[in-house]
């Protein structure tokens, strides 16, 4: 059976997440025994295309980040799999994985921490190339000349250190060396919010771009929702290391189920010339925290509409209509919920 937000089985899939965990241990005293878990990620399922781009989104400290450096191995998962292109990695040892990190690369927030700034920008393209054996000589200089060209930058800047870039440059040279090895799936972790305003359009519609060129699967980090909905077919809500909806970029910001997503939009500015602004939610309270999270639905502390069996059935995510998921005891489907522990 399919993980919930996972195409047909006739569609071209890249990538699908089972019910993936990453549990921080929290060591306290002088022999640093464990005395509990920080449940960052707790059971996140979804799929991705090749050609489409999924966003996860939801407010800091939900644990997407953390979804997207799981997936990419940099942390070990606690339980779930990761099947990429049909084989699961999520177990395999750093040999095993090797030739996997070539299906998939990471585009980090920082553009400027992520470089080596001892590495001209051309030996920062080329490194890629060179471990994997995929070019060397004069064709490793072709290839890099050819990606920042299809980045927007001069292929004279090959010679320039990451300090000589603006951010925005920087963000493009993490983008080149993603592409570098032929990816079909790119993980993108918030890469516009260390950008200036004005340069985000032009980094987001060269990622657009280059999606419609080469087909690539993204997983797409995201907190700004304006940039969600320009980039993203689908569109994933976490709150405290779970997807609590998951539904199509048009059904989620036109008809959002889950109270939680409904007050993130609320919360957004919307042009006047767009749609009509909704009416604000103020959520009370403060965000449960991972390591304590609340018995029944996780949400139910902080919800407008909350009712007594909130606090002990854990909704599953179920669908409520066709391609939109939602874990929300509010809404038709998921009274098969279970009760928490």
């Amino acid at each position: 059976m399919s993980a919930p937000g996972t195409p047909s089985p006739s569609a071209d899939v890249v990538l699908e997440v089972k019910d993936l965990k990453k549990h921080f241990p929290i060591r306290k005293g002088l022999f640093s025994s464990v005395v509990g878990h920080v449940q960052a990620v707790d059971g996140v399922s979804f799929s991705i295309r090749r050609g489409e781009a999924l966003c996860l989104v939801g407010e800091s400290g939900c644990g997407k980040s953390t979804v997207a450096r799981t997936i990419a191995r940099l942390e070990e998962p606690t339980a779930g799999s990761i099947v990429l292109n049909g084989t699961d990695i999520s177990a395999l040892g750093e040999g095993e994985i090797r030739p996997y990190r070539r299906q998939m690369q990471m585009i980090f927030q920082d553009p400027y921490s992520s470089l080596n700034p001892r590495l001209t920008a051309g030996e920062i393209v080329s490194e890629p190339l060179t471990n994997f054996g995929l070019a060397m000589g004069s064709d490793l200089q072709a290839r890099v000349a050819s990606l920042f060209e299809r980045v927007g930058l001069r292929a004279d800047a090959m010679a320039k250190y990451p300090h000589e870039f603006s951010g925005g440059q920087r963000q493009r040279l993490g983008i080149a060396r993603a592409l570098a090895v032929s990816p079909q799936l790119i993980l993108a972790d918030e890469p516009l919010s260390a950008l200036d305003v004005s340069v985000q359009a032009q980094v987001l519609n060269l990622l657009i771009d280059l999606q419609d060129e080469l087909q690539l699967g993204y997983l797409f980090v995201s907190h700004d929702l304006a940039v969600v909905e320009h980039i993203g077919h689908r569109i994933a809500v976490m709150y405290l290391g779970r997807i609590v909806e998951i539904a199509d970029n048009a059904s989620l910001f036109d008809t959002p189920l889950h109270p939680y997503t409904e007050a993130l939009l609320a919360a957004a500015p919307v042009p006047e010339v767009q749609r009509t602004k909704r009416e604000r939610i103020i959520l009370t309270g403060d965000v449960p925290s991972p390591s304590a999270p609340p018995s029944g639905c996780r949400f139910h502390t902080r919800c407008p509409y909350v009712r007594p069996e909130c606090s002990r059935i854990d909704p599953p995510l179920v669908e409520v209509a066709p391609g939109h998921h939602v874990a929300c005891l509010l809404r038709p489907g998921p009274s098969a919920g279970h009760a928490a522990p």
